[in-house]
Protein backbone atom coordinates (compact mmCIF):
# COMPACT_ATOMS: atom_id res chain seq x y z
CA UNK A 1 0.00 0.00 0.00
CA UNK A 2 1.21 3.44 -1.11
CA UNK A 3 1.34 5.92 1.99
CA UNK A 4 0.24 9.30 -0.06
CA UNK A 5 0.26 13.14 0.28
CA UNK A 6 -1.51 15.40 -1.77
CA UNK A 7 -0.37 19.43 -1.66
CA UNK A 8 -3.17 21.34 -3.49
CA UNK A 9 -6.73 21.26 -3.70
CA UNK A 10 -7.79 23.24 -6.40
CA UNK A 11 -9.30 21.34 -9.49
CA UNK A 12 -6.70 19.59 -10.54
CA UNK A 13 -5.78 18.85 -6.42
CA UNK A 14 -8.97 17.43 -5.50
CA UNK A 15 -9.32 14.94 -8.97
CA UNK A 16 -6.11 13.97 -8.06
CA UNK A 17 -6.89 13.25 -4.04
CA UNK A 18 -10.36 11.18 -5.37
CA UNK A 19 -8.34 9.24 -8.24
CA UNK A 20 -6.27 7.77 -4.66
CA UNK A 21 -9.20 7.61 -2.24
CA UNK A 22 -10.76 5.52 -4.47
CA UNK A 23 -7.63 3.45 -5.54
CA UNK A 24 -7.01 -0.03 -3.92
CA UNK A 25 -3.24 0.10 -3.85
CA UNK A 26 -3.57 3.75 -2.47
CA UNK A 27 -3.87 5.07 1.43
CA UNK A 28 -4.09 8.85 1.97
CA UNK A 29 -2.53 9.64 4.58
CA UNK A 30 -3.10 13.91 4.55
CA UNK A 31 -4.35 17.04 2.36
CA UNK A 32 -2.20 19.93 1.90
CA UNK A 33 -3.92 23.23 1.28
CA UNK A 34 -2.83 26.72 2.48
CA UNK A 35 -6.14 27.87 3.24
CA UNK A 36 -9.37 26.24 4.13
CA UNK A 37 -10.90 24.33 1.06
CA UNK A 38 -14.08 23.29 -0.05
CA UNK A 39 -13.75 19.28 0.41
CA UNK A 40 -15.92 16.63 -1.38
CA UNK A 41 -17.63 14.30 1.31
CA UNK A 42 -15.09 11.36 0.23
CA UNK A 43 -12.08 13.41 1.28
CA UNK A 44 -13.79 14.89 4.70
CA UNK A 45 -11.88 12.53 7.12
CA UNK A 46 -8.97 13.27 5.99
CA UNK A 47 -6.18 14.85 8.41
CA UNK A 48 -5.53 18.24 6.43
CA UNK A 49 -2.12 20.33 6.98
CA UNK A 50 -1.23 24.10 5.52
CA UNK A 51 2.31 23.44 5.62
CA UNK A 52 3.84 21.07 3.22
CA UNK A 53 7.39 20.44 4.85
CA UNK A 54 5.50 19.87 8.73
CA UNK A 55 3.11 16.84 6.64
CA UNK A 56 6.55 15.48 5.14
CA UNK A 57 7.91 15.14 8.72
CA UNK A 58 4.55 14.11 10.60
CA UNK A 59 3.26 11.76 7.83
CA UNK A 60 6.30 10.23 5.82
CA UNK A 61 4.76 9.55 2.62
CA UNK A 62 5.80 7.06 0.15
CA UNK A 63 4.51 9.28 -2.77
CA UNK A 64 3.73 13.10 -2.49
CA UNK A 65 1.49 14.02 -5.11
CA UNK A 66 1.75 18.45 -5.97
CA UNK A 67 -0.49 20.13 -7.50
CA UNK A 68 0.17 23.88 -6.07
CA UNK A 69 0.73 26.72 -8.15
CA UNK A 70 3.92 26.47 -10.63
CA UNK A 71 6.50 28.12 -8.66
CA UNK A 72 6.43 26.21 -5.95
CA UNK A 73 6.57 22.78 -7.88
CA UNK A 74 10.40 22.63 -8.23
CA UNK A 75 11.22 23.40 -4.69
CA UNK A 76 8.32 20.88 -3.00
CA UNK A 77 9.21 18.08 -5.28
CA UNK A 78 12.96 17.82 -4.39
CA UNK A 79 11.70 18.64 -0.55
CA UNK A 80 9.60 15.19 -1.10
CA UNK A 81 12.53 13.33 -3.07
CA UNK A 82 14.86 14.00 -0.62
CA UNK A 83 12.19 12.77 2.35
CA UNK A 84 11.92 9.68 1.09
CA UNK A 85 9.26 10.23 -1.18
CA UNK A 86 8.46 9.61 -4.83
CA UNK A 87 6.34 12.51 -7.10
CA UNK A 88 3.69 12.96 -9.18
CA UNK A 89 3.84 16.95 -10.03
CA UNK A 90 1.65 18.98 -11.65
CA UNK A 91 2.81 20.59 -15.03
CA UNK A 92 4.71 22.82 -15.86
CA UNK A 93 7.55 21.17 -13.97
CA UNK A 94 8.90 24.24 -12.62
CA UNK A 95 8.80 28.39 -13.97
CA UNK A 96 12.26 27.90 -15.18
CA UNK A 97 14.08 25.46 -17.51
CA UNK A 98 16.83 25.76 -14.44
CA UNK A 99 15.03 24.52 -11.85
CA UNK A 100 12.94 21.65 -14.53
CA UNK A 101 16.65 20.03 -14.36
CA UNK A 102 17.48 20.50 -10.53
CA UNK A 103 14.47 18.67 -10.15
CA UNK A 104 15.11 15.63 -12.48
CA UNK A 105 18.34 15.69 -12.13
CA UNK A 106 17.14 15.04 -7.86
CA UNK A 107 15.31 12.29 -9.33
CA UNK A 108 18.04 10.93 -10.96
CA UNK A 109 20.48 11.11 -7.87
CA UNK A 110 18.42 9.63 -5.23
CA UNK A 111 16.49 7.09 -7.69
CA UNK A 112 12.67 8.45 -7.27
CA UNK A 113 10.02 7.92 -9.43
CA UNK A 114 8.84 11.47 -11.07
CA UNK A 115 6.11 11.57 -13.11
CA UNK A 116 4.64 14.97 -14.87
CA UNK A 117 0.98 15.39 -15.10
CA UNK A 118 0.72 15.40 -19.38
CA UNK A 119 -2.74 14.38 -18.36
CA UNK A 120 -3.01 14.51 -22.92
CA UNK A 121 -0.63 11.09 -22.52
CA UNK A 122 -3.02 8.95 -20.95
CA UNK A 123 -5.90 9.90 -23.13
CA UNK A 124 -7.14 7.41 -25.94
CA UNK A 125 -7.97 9.73 -28.05
CA UNK A 126 -4.94 12.36 -28.08
CA UNK A 127 -2.71 8.60 -28.25
CA UNK A 128 -4.84 7.75 -31.16
CA UNK A 129 -3.81 10.93 -32.82
CA UNK A 130 -0.10 10.92 -31.96
CA UNK A 131 0.08 7.77 -33.66
CA UNK A 132 -1.94 9.02 -36.63
CA UNK A 133 -0.10 12.14 -37.10
CA UNK A 134 3.50 9.47 -37.21
CA UNK A 135 2.25 7.49 -39.58
CA UNK A 136 1.60 10.42 -42.58
CA UNK A 137 5.71 11.48 -41.64
CA UNK A 138 6.64 14.84 -41.69
CA UNK A 139 7.85 17.40 -41.93
CA UNK A 140 4.58 18.81 -40.38
CA UNK A 141 2.58 21.89 -39.72
CA UNK A 142 1.20 22.29 -36.25
CA UNK A 143 -1.53 24.32 -35.49
CA UNK A 144 -2.97 24.26 -32.02
CA UNK A 145 -4.64 26.57 -29.35
CA UNK A 146 -6.70 26.68 -26.50
CA UNK A 147 -8.19 29.80 -25.78
CA UNK A 148 -10.86 30.22 -22.45
CA UNK A 149 -13.26 32.70 -22.00
CA UNK A 150 -13.24 32.89 -18.17
CA UNK A 151 -15.82 34.56 -16.13
CA UNK A 152 -16.30 34.76 -12.34
CA UNK A 153 -14.31 31.64 -10.37
CA UNK A 154 -12.72 30.29 -13.43
CA UNK A 155 -11.22 34.10 -14.14
CA UNK A 156 -10.29 34.87 -10.60
CA UNK A 157 -8.25 31.35 -10.97
CA UNK A 158 -6.72 32.47 -14.04
CA UNK A 159 -5.13 35.95 -12.48
CA UNK A 160 -3.96 33.57 -9.75
CA UNK A 161 -2.19 31.85 -12.37
CA UNK A 162 -0.97 34.65 -14.41
CA UNK A 163 0.68 36.14 -10.90
CA UNK A 164 3.68 33.35 -11.74
CA UNK A 165 2.78 31.74 -15.16
CA UNK A 166 1.35 32.66 -18.25
CA UNK A 167 -1.11 30.87 -20.56
CA UNK A 168 1.11 29.95 -22.86
CA UNK A 169 3.33 27.98 -21.05
CA UNK A 170 0.94 26.99 -18.60
CA UNK A 171 -1.88 25.50 -21.19
CA UNK A 172 0.72 25.27 -23.93
CA UNK A 173 3.60 22.61 -22.25
CA UNK A 174 0.68 19.88 -23.22
CA UNK A 175 0.43 20.35 -26.54
CA UNK A 176 4.11 21.27 -27.45
CA UNK A 177 4.76 17.99 -26.30
CA UNK A 178 2.20 16.64 -28.68
CA UNK A 179 4.30 18.13 -31.36
CA UNK A 180 7.45 16.55 -29.83
CA UNK A 181 5.98 13.58 -29.90
CA UNK A 182 5.24 13.19 -33.45
CA UNK A 183 8.16 14.92 -34.85
CA UNK A 184 10.76 13.54 -32.51
CA UNK A 185 12.66 16.18 -33.73
CA UNK A 186 14.67 18.87 -31.53
CA UNK A 187 13.03 22.82 -31.77
CA UNK A 188 15.68 25.33 -33.34
CA UNK A 189 13.72 28.75 -32.91
CA UNK A 190 11.28 30.48 -31.44
CA UNK A 191 9.38 33.25 -32.28
CA UNK A 192 6.57 34.86 -29.60
CA UNK A 193 4.20 37.70 -29.52
CA UNK A 194 1.47 38.31 -26.60
CA UNK A 195 -0.38 40.89 -25.34
CA UNK A 196 -1.60 42.18 -22.06
CA UNK A 197 -5.84 42.79 -22.51
CA UNK A 198 -7.35 43.75 -19.24
CA UNK A 199 -5.70 45.80 -16.21
CA UNK A 200 -6.62 42.95 -13.93
CA UNK A 201 -3.41 41.77 -14.16
CA UNK A 202 0.01 42.36 -13.31
CA UNK A 203 1.51 45.19 -16.01
CA UNK A 204 4.32 43.00 -16.62
CA UNK A 205 2.47 40.09 -17.58
CA UNK A 206 -0.33 39.38 -20.52
CA UNK A 207 -2.99 37.07 -21.18
CA UNK A 208 -3.06 36.62 -24.26
CA UNK A 209 -0.07 34.97 -26.18
CA UNK A 210 0.99 32.83 -29.31
CA UNK A 211 4.19 31.52 -30.98
CA UNK A 212 5.54 30.16 -33.83
CA UNK A 213 8.12 26.73 -33.24
CA UNK A 214 11.06 25.64 -35.85
CA UNK A 215 12.07 22.55 -35.74
CA UNK A 216 15.32 20.57 -36.79
CA UNK A 217 13.45 18.75 -39.79
CA UNK A 218 11.72 21.60 -40.82
CA UNK A 219 8.47 20.98 -38.89
CA UNK A 220 7.07 24.60 -37.95
CA UNK A 221 4.15 24.65 -34.97
CA UNK A 222 2.52 27.11 -34.01
CA UNK A 223 0.26 27.68 -30.82
CA UNK A 224 -1.85 30.43 -29.37
CA UNK A 225 -3.67 30.84 -25.73
CA UNK A 226 -5.46 32.96 -24.38
CA UNK A 227 -7.68 33.86 -20.81
CA UNK A 228 -10.12 36.07 -19.77
CA UNK A 229 -13.67 37.75 -20.40
CA UNK A 230 -12.46 39.17 -23.57
CA UNK A 231 -11.62 36.09 -25.31
CA UNK A 232 -14.06 34.79 -28.17
CA UNK A 233 -15.53 31.64 -28.47
CA UNK A 234 -15.03 31.45 -32.32
CA UNK A 235 -12.00 28.71 -33.34
CA UNK A 236 -11.05 28.45 -29.19
CA UNK A 237 -10.52 24.97 -29.98
CA UNK A 238 -8.02 24.33 -32.92
CA UNK A 239 -6.31 20.89 -33.51
CA UNK A 240 -5.07 20.39 -36.97
CA UNK A 241 -1.43 18.62 -38.24
CA UNK A 242 -0.38 19.00 -41.41
CA UNK A 243 2.25 17.20 -43.29
CA UNK A 244 2.88 16.26 -46.88
CA UNK A 245 0.93 13.17 -47.03
CA UNK A 246 -2.30 14.56 -45.60
CA UNK A 247 -3.66 15.74 -42.08
CA UNK A 248 -5.05 14.63 -39.03
CA UNK A 249 -7.46 17.31 -37.84
CA UNK A 250 -10.02 17.26 -34.35
CA UNK A 251 -13.10 18.42 -36.19
CA UNK A 252 -16.27 17.77 -33.97
CA UNK A 253 -17.67 20.05 -31.72
CA UNK A 254 -18.46 18.12 -28.63
CA UNK A 255 -20.66 21.22 -27.06
CA UNK A 256 -18.57 22.23 -24.23
CA UNK A 257 -17.89 26.01 -23.81
CA UNK A 258 -13.80 27.04 -23.64
CA UNK A 259 -13.52 27.69 -19.93
CA UNK A 260 -14.89 24.09 -19.25
CA UNK A 261 -12.63 21.98 -18.01
CA UNK A 262 -14.06 18.43 -19.88
CA UNK A 263 -13.66 20.46 -22.97
CA UNK A 264 -10.05 20.54 -22.71
CA UNK A 265 -9.17 16.97 -23.65
CA UNK A 266 -12.44 16.32 -25.20
CA UNK A 267 -11.86 15.00 -29.06
CA UNK A 268 -15.52 14.16 -30.14
CA UNK A 269 -13.95 13.03 -33.69
CA UNK A 270 -10.49 12.43 -35.46
CA UNK A 271 -10.34 13.57 -39.48
CA UNK A 272 -8.19 11.92 -41.69
CA UNK A 273 -7.34 13.03 -44.74
CA UNK A 274 -4.85 11.62 -47.60
CA UNK A 275 -2.78 13.77 -49.92
CA UNK A 276 -3.12 11.25 -52.52
CA UNK A 277 -7.05 11.33 -53.50
CA UNK A 278 -7.88 8.55 -51.14
CA UNK A 279 -11.03 9.28 -49.05
CA UNK A 280 -11.20 11.11 -46.29
CA UNK A 281 -11.19 8.83 -42.87
CA UNK A 282 -13.74 10.04 -39.90
CA UNK A 283 -13.12 8.76 -36.59
CA UNK A 284 -16.06 9.05 -34.13
CA UNK A 285 -13.79 8.91 -30.69
CA UNK A 286 -16.89 7.15 -28.52
CA UNK A 287 -16.94 6.12 -24.97
CA UNK A 288 -14.16 9.10 -24.16
CA UNK A 289 -12.68 9.56 -20.82
CA UNK A 290 -13.98 12.61 -18.47
CA UNK A 291 -11.56 14.85 -16.76
CA UNK A 292 -11.69 12.12 -13.38
CA UNK A 293 -11.25 9.38 -15.17
CA UNK A 294 -8.33 11.00 -16.87
CA UNK A 295 -6.53 12.12 -13.45
CA UNK A 296 -7.36 8.69 -12.29
CA UNK A 297 -5.49 6.86 -15.12
CA UNK A 298 -2.72 9.39 -14.30
CA UNK A 299 -2.32 8.13 -10.78
CA UNK A 300 -3.07 4.36 -11.59
CA UNK A 301 0.45 5.11 -14.00
CA UNK A 302 1.98 7.03 -11.23
CA UNK A 303 1.59 3.58 -8.59
CA UNK A 304 2.50 0.90 -10.92
CA UNK A 305 5.88 2.99 -12.37
CA UNK A 306 6.58 2.91 -8.35
CA UNK A 307 5.47 -1.39 -8.30
CA UNK A 308 6.65 -2.21 -11.24
CA UNK A 309 10.13 0.51 -11.78
CA UNK A 310 8.99 1.60 -15.07
CA UNK A 311 12.24 3.67 -16.45
CA UNK A 312 11.06 7.60 -16.77
CA UNK A 313 14.08 8.94 -18.07
CA UNK A 314 12.51 9.66 -21.25
CA UNK A 315 9.10 11.12 -19.92
CA UNK A 316 11.09 13.29 -17.66
CA UNK A 317 13.97 14.55 -20.36
CA UNK A 318 10.29 15.26 -22.32
CA UNK A 319 8.88 17.16 -19.68
CA UNK A 320 12.07 19.92 -19.59
CA UNK A 321 11.75 19.65 -23.52
CA UNK A 322 8.45 21.07 -23.94
CA UNK A 323 9.02 23.59 -20.83
CA UNK A 324 11.98 24.58 -22.62
CA UNK A 325 9.96 25.45 -25.82
CA UNK A 326 7.66 27.05 -24.06
CA UNK A 327 9.77 29.81 -21.66
CA UNK A 328 12.01 30.40 -24.16
CA UNK A 329 8.26 31.75 -26.20
CA UNK A 330 7.89 33.81 -23.31
CA UNK A 331 11.11 35.11 -23.20
CA UNK A 332 10.48 36.14 -27.10
CA UNK A 333 7.30 37.51 -26.29
CA UNK A 334 9.01 39.74 -23.25
CA UNK A 335 12.41 40.79 -25.35
CA UNK A 336 10.44 41.25 -28.82
CA UNK A 337 13.16 38.77 -29.83
CA UNK A 338 13.24 35.57 -31.83
CA UNK A 339 15.35 33.28 -28.99
CA UNK A 340 17.57 30.24 -31.09
CA UNK A 341 17.72 27.11 -29.16
CA UNK A 342 20.01 25.40 -30.98
CA UNK A 343 21.87 25.87 -34.27
CA UNK A 344 20.02 24.81 -37.76
CA UNK A 345 22.06 22.25 -39.43
CA UNK A 346 24.04 23.71 -42.12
Amino acid sequence: MTRTLIAGLGNMGLSHALAHHNHTDSEVVALVNRSTPDLPDELQTYPLHTDFHTALTETKPDLAVIATYSDSHADLAIAAMNAGADVFVEKPLATTVADAERVVNTAKKLNRKLVIGYILRHHPSWIKLVSLARDLQGPYVFRLNLNQQSTGPTWDTHKSLMRTTSPIVDCGVHYVDVMCQITDAKPVRVHGMGLRLSNEIAPDMYNYGQFQVIFADGSVGWYEAGWGPMMSETAHFVKDIVSPNGSISIVEDTGETSDSIEGHTKVGSLLLHHANERPDERMDMENEPGHQELCDAEQAYMLRAIAEDIELTRHMQDAVASLRICLAADESIRTGQPIQLQEPAE
